[in-house]
C-alpha cells in the first residue's frame, strides 16, 4: 500500500505566505487600476485567476468597466445625475408605469433561490422589495426597453454585489449598452447572436460539430441571455464569471458557452437521439473550474474572432456584438447614443418583417402570379411584335425552314 506523502509544516506555511502574498498584490493591482480608470488592466486582471477576488474589489471595478462616471457618487451616497443622460435626475417613483412591471414581480417572487443562504425570510422579503425596485426604476427610466424573464436573474447579481447608489447606473447601461439586443421587441437580434455558436464550433470541433448539425442553437439561450446567471447556482462562481463579461466585449459570451459544449464533446458524442441532445446540450454543468473556462474561451476566441465566423457579418452593426466590441469606447457612450442604436435595430427589425411578410404573400399566391405575370409577358410580347412585324417574319422564315 502506497504511503501518503506529508509535507514538511515550514512548506505548507511557506505556500500559504506565497498565496496570501499574490493576493495582497493583487488587489493591490486591482485598486491601482481603478484609481486610473485603466480598463485594459481590469480587463487582464478579470480574466487571470480569480478575476476580482470578493465583492468589495467589484464595487470599484465593475460600475467603472460600465462607464459609470466617478462624478456620480457623492460623499452622502447618492448620486448625481448625469447631463448626458436623459431624466436621471427625476424620481423614478414618479416616472409612468412601464407595461411589463407585472411580469417583473412574478420573477422577483421568484429570485434569490440558491443564494444568499444564510438570511432569514425577512430579510429575503427585503430583498425582493429591493430588487423589484431596481429591475423597475431601470425600466422606468428607459421606458423603450422590453423586458425579458431572467433579466431579474442578472439585476439579482449586481444587487448583491453593489452599493445602493451605483445598482441602478450600472444596470442601465449594461441593459442599453450591453445587453440591448435581448431587450427588444423581437427575438431576431439574439437569434443572430446564437447563430454564431455553430460556427464557432465548426472551427473548434468540426467532428463535434457535425454530430450536433441538426440541432438550433437556441439551446443556449437561458445561458446566453441571462449572462448564465440563471444557470450557475454558486454565488461565487457566477460573480467571478460576471467579472470577466463585464470587462470583455458582449461577443465573449457566446464563446464561453461553446467552450463549455467543447469540454463536455465525450458526453455528447455518445447521444444520437435529438430530443436528448437538446436537452444535454442545455446543461450547464455544476462545479465548473471557472477560472480554467475563461481560459480556454479567451484562447478559443484568439484563435477564432468574431470576425473570422461565417454569421458575422448577418449580425446588425447596430447590434451590441459590434458597438460594445471596445469596451474603452462603450464606457465612454452615453445611453442617449444606445437608444439611438435601439432604434436602429428597430428599423431593421421591422423592414426584415416587411421583407418576409412579402414573401410570405408571393409565396401563399404563388399560381395566380405565375399565371398575371405569364399574362403581362404574352401582353409584352404581343405588343412588341406589333410594333415590329419584321421579327414575325424573321420568326416564321425559321420555322419554316426547319421543317
Amino acid at each position: 500500500m502506497a504511503m501518503a506523502r506529508h509535507h514538511p509544516p515550514e512548506s505548507r506555511y511557506a505556500a500559504d505566505d506565497c498565496e496570501a502574498t499574490w493576493i495582497d498584490q493583487k488587489r493591490r493591482d486591482i485598486l491601482d487600476a481603478c484609481c486610473w480608470r485603466d480598463l485594459s488592466s481590469l480587463r487582464s486582471l478579470a480574466e487571470s485567476r480569480g478575476g476580482f477576488l470578493d465583492d468589495h474589489l467589484r464595487r470599484a471595478a465593475w460600475p467603472i468597466l460600465l462607464g459609470v462616471p466617478s462624478s456620480e457618487a457623492v460623499p452622502d451616497g447618492q448620486a448625481r445625475p448625469r447631463q448626458t443622460d436623459s431624466i436621471l435626475g427625476v424620481n423614478w417613483e414618479q416616472l409612468p408605469r412601464h407595461r411589463e412591471e407585472d411580469q417583473v414581480q412574478l420573477d422577483v417572487n421568484r429570485s434569490f433561490i440558491y443564494y444568499p443562504n444564510d438570511q432569514s425570510d425577512a430579510e429575503l422579503e427585503q430583498r425582493k422589495t429591493e430588487l423589484s425596485s431596481l429591475i423597475v426604476e431601470v425600466l422606468r427610466r428607459n421606458p423603450y426597453l422590453c423586458y425579458f424573464q431572467g433579466f431579474h436573474d442578472i439585476c439579482q447579481v449586481f444587487m448583491l454585489v453593489l452599493d445602493p447608489a451605483w445598482r441602478a447606473r450600472a444596470v442601465a447601461r449594461l441593459s442599453v449598452l450591453r445587453i440591448r439586443d435581448f431587450m427588444l421587441p423581437s427575438l431576431g437580434p439574439t437569434t443572430a447572436q446564437l447563430r454564431l455558436l455553430p460556427d464557432i464550433l465548426a472551427k473548434a470541433d468540426t467532428q463535434l460539430r457535425r454530430h450536433i448539425a441538426s440541432i438550433e442553437p437556441f439551446y443556449a439561450l437561458a445561458g446566453t441571455l441571462t449572462m448564465y446567471a440563471h444557470n450557475i447556482e454558486n454565488y461565487r462562481d457566477i460573480a467571478r464569471l460576471f467579472d470577466v463579461f463585464l470587462a470583455r466585449e458582449p461577443v465573449f459570451s457566446i464563446y464561453v458557452f461553446a467552450q463549455i459544449v467543447v469540454d463536455r464533446r465525450d458526453e455528447i458524442l455518445e447521444i444520437d437521439e435529438s430530443d436528448m441532445l437538446q436537452v444535454i446540450l442545455a446543461k450547464v454543468p455544476s462545479g465548473m473550474d471557472i477560472d480554467a473556462l475563461i481560459a480556454k474561451s479567451v484562447r478559443l476566441f484568439d484563435r477564432h474572432p468574431p470576425d473570422s465566423l461565417r454569421s458575422w457579418r448577418r449580425v446588425s452593426d447596430a447590434s451590441v456584438l459590434k458597438t460594445a466590441r471596445d469596451i474603452s469606447v462603450c464606457a465612454s457612450q452615453t445611453l442617449d447614443q444606445g437608444h439611438a442604436y435601439f432604434q436602429q435595430q428597430i428599423k431593421e427589425i421591422r423592414w426584415l418583417d416587411t421583407q418576409d411578410r412579402v414573401k410570405m404573400l408571393l409565396w401563399r399566391h404563388r399560381r395566380p402570379i405565375r399565371l398575371v405575370g405569364m399574362a403581362f409577358a404574352v401582353a409584352a410580347l404581343g405588343f412588341y411584335l406589333r410594333r415590329n412585324p419584321s421579327v414575325v417574319q424573321y420568326v416564321l422564315s425559321l420555322l419554316q425552314g426547319q421543317q
